[in-house]
């Protein structure tokens, strides 16, 4: 199968971005890339996961997706 690519993307306060950006823990890291951008407060965390097939790329999506649902739970138990 030929390489897959999927991107996930999010905006919004710099706090928030840096915490969910410091959440990812997929079991193979070397799949994705993550980046944050922007000035001042608001931000873009970039997500891209590359692999060689569907089902990897599932299970790296799923684990990315898992670790910022958790984080994004935390930071709204906190206010």
């Amino acid at each position: 199968m030929g390489e897959v690519t999927a991107s996930i993307i999010w905006e919004g306060a710099r706090d928030r971005g840096e915490a969910l950006l410091a959440a990812i823990c997929p079991d193979d890291p070397e799949d994705f890339s993550a980046e944050l951008r922007g000035e001042g407060d608001r931000v873009k965390l970039s997500i891209v996961v590359s692999s060689a097939g569907l089902r990897q790329s599932r299970m790296s999506v799923d684990d990315i997706l898992a670790c910022l649902a958790a984080a994004e739970a935390g930071l709204e138990s906190l206010g």
